[in-house]
């Protein structure tokens, strides 16, 4: 269940974050479909990315010996999760327009 928790803010947020930026810029819309999709998938990737530089790593990490769920990390979680899924979502929007216009 602690595992699970994380990676479900990860997933919900990131697909916000590629809704927001698919509503924001529509030129990069890729449909509300593609816009989770690849928003959750950005949500994963920009956590993980997240926990690899220093200074943001205790953004993202559980505090180590705690018992149960650490919110302050949950809500780092879906903070880059919510940035990552819409950075992600930005740059398949700006591929889709380049192959698009070729």
């Amino acid at each position: 269940m602690e595992v699970i928790v994380p990676l479900l803010v990860q997933l919900i947020a990131g697909g916000a974050g590629g809704n927001v930026i698919g509503q924001l810029a529509k030129n990069l819309n890729l449909g509300t479909t593609g816009n989770s999709i690849v928003g959750a998938i950005g949500g994963l990737a920009g956590t993980w990315l997240a926990g690899m530089i220093p200074g943001l790593d205790s953004l993202v990490g559980a505090a180590a010996g705690t018992g149960g769920l650490d919110f302050g990390a949950l809500a780092g979680q879906g903070a880059t999760g919510l940035v990552g899924g819409g950075v992600l979502t930005a740059i398949a929007g700006i591929i889709k327009s380049a192959t698009a216009k070729s």
